[in-house]
């Protein structure tokens, strides 16, 4: 069987190699910029991780321009980590900062918690995007507080109206507790740790990927924190993606009180979503992007023989929710590649050609279940949704994924973007969301409807990944 089923038309994808965490998420003079970790070289031993690169005018057609920044000077001879974009100056003196983590382990028998790694925050300038000047480092191991570990990395950096300069770092104490670094600059360049932000109880070993949210005037931290396994909402994994809301008024550059672990709120409930990083494009919208997939997980990221893996989510829309809740949308451009409308009837059989497509199922009334080629489901029942694999899925199809939940009172919507191999369900217009992988072998999709729902609609994609596979 060919693998080229599995490759995806609207999911950022590698042509070949490793892809994880988005970085350097910008838009910069109509173009918009997603970088991403790399390893083109993988599977190989001790391949290489850097950024790898991909370009698009529209949010749906997409040129990968390989390898951007490569692990090539001695504070990132392990790994050039993630990191973010900032735009500076104006007019002709308009460029890009691009800030990240250079990754070293030292030689020996260390634990690389407390021994043996440097983590250093670099600085890269470049005019448009593409052309890269010389690397800068900023920050090495002796500029953290002294009760940090050698784990200290993920700068997300922003400028405030008075020209104040932030950033944070993800971190881990000496008492193996996540936080966050907040550090100040007046030029970007020169940095100074001014506070630290704990959760008011223990949340994890490790917080990364830490981001500033901020939606009609109010600010959240989103990070990952690693080590949750032990929460029931986790669903035992290590690792997880959400984030915490402010107080009203409250932002990340004055906060300084212990967070409330129980305002955690989950980005996603599915089996495949880390790592994201959100920007604010040039038309004014907060869009986030993360990384289908987990850095430890108890099932397969892809099936044998493929010569690339993961994939990153589509482009979301982030809107603040009268209650505080983040809804996270499709990019409304991604309607652009809207082929031919194919029949959706509930309560019946539908055979779709392939497995890229867009259902749009509304006016639900409980109960509520979408199956797809009878592998994967989507099920509203017992005030719960769920994200299923069958018996014979999960051992085969989905790799060994077997369900997610989460507690929701009623469903009005749902729609799910199937992605040959990527699939990403929003429902209650983005309140939840569910991404996952999934590896479907026939090449019809078989579309099982049930329950009332007045309004079915399905359309077959097109494909905007084609640049990435030359």
């Amino acid at each position: 069987m060919t693998t080229d089923r599995w490759r995806m038309g609207f999911h950022i994808m590698p042509p070949t190699g490793w892809l994880n965490d988005p970085n350097g998420l910008c838009q910069f003079h109509g173009i918009y910029h997603v970088f991403h970790q790399y390893s083109p070289d993988w599977p190989a031993p001790g391949a290489p991780r850097g950024w790898g690169h991909a370009t698009s005018r529209d949010l749906i057609n997409w040129e990968h321009h390989g390898m951007a920044i490569r692990p090539d000077t001695p504070d990132e001879a392990q790994g050039s980590y993630s990191g973010c974009a900032v735009r500076v100056g104006t007019g002709a003196d308009e460029h890009l900062r691009f800030y990240y983590t250079g990754n070293v382990k030292e030689p020996g028998d260390f634990d690389y918690i407390h021994t043996g790694r440097r983590a250093a925050q670099l600085l890269i300038e470049s005019p448009d995007g593409f052309e890269l000047g010389e690397k800068r480092v900023l920050l090495r191991n002796e500029d953290y507080p002294a009760n940090c570990t050698l784990h200290v990395r993920d700068p997300k950096v922003w400028v405030d109206a008075d020209g104040t300069w932030w950033m944070l770092l993800g971190a881990r104490d000496v008492d193996d507790c996540g936080m966050v670094l907040v550090l100040s600059s007046a030029d970007g360049i020169a940095w100074t740790v001014v506070r630290e932000i704990y959760p008011c109880a223990p949340f994890g070993f490790m917080w990364e990927c830490p981001d500033r949210i901020e939606l009609d005037g109010h600010v959240y931290l989103s990070c990952c924190p690693q080590g949750m396994a032990a929460f029931p909402w986790a669903s035992g994994m290590r690792d997880v993606a959400g984030y915490f809301p402010l107080p009203e008024g409250a932002d990340l550059s004055t906060f300084d009180q212990a967070i409330p672990a129980e305002s955690f709120r989950l980005w996603d409930h599915g089996f495949d979503f880390y790592a994201p990083q959100t920007f604010t494009e040039e038309q004014g919208r907060t869009l986030l992007i993360g990384w289908m997939g987990m850095p430890e997980a108890p099932y397969e990221s892809a099936p044998d023989n493929l010569s690339w893996c993961h994939c990153l989510t589509v482009p979301r829309v982030l809107t603040r929710q009268a209650d505080g809740v983040i809804a996270q949308a499709p990019a409304p451009e991604l309607d652009g590649l809207h082929e031919q409308e194919e029949a959706l009837v509930a309560n019946d059989m539908n055979v779709l050609s392939g497995h890229r497509h867009d259902l749009v199922i509304e006016g639900i009334d409980d109960p509520f279940s979408l199956t797809l080629d009878d592998e994967l489901e989507i099920v509203f029942e017992d005030g719960s949704l769920t994200l299923r694999f069958t018996a014979r899925g999960a051992a085969s199809i989905g790799a060994g994924r077997t369900e997610r939940s989460c507690a929701v009172e009623n469903l009005s919507d749902v729609r799910v973007l199937v992605d040959s191999s990527a699939v990403e369900v929003f429902a209650n217009g983005g309140r939840i969301v569910f991404a996952t992988r999934w590896f479907p072998c026939a090449d019809t999709c078989i579309v099982r409807l049930v329950g009332s729902t007045p309004s079915a609609r399905a359309w077959r994609m097109g494909d905007g990944m084609r640049g990435t596979y030359a």
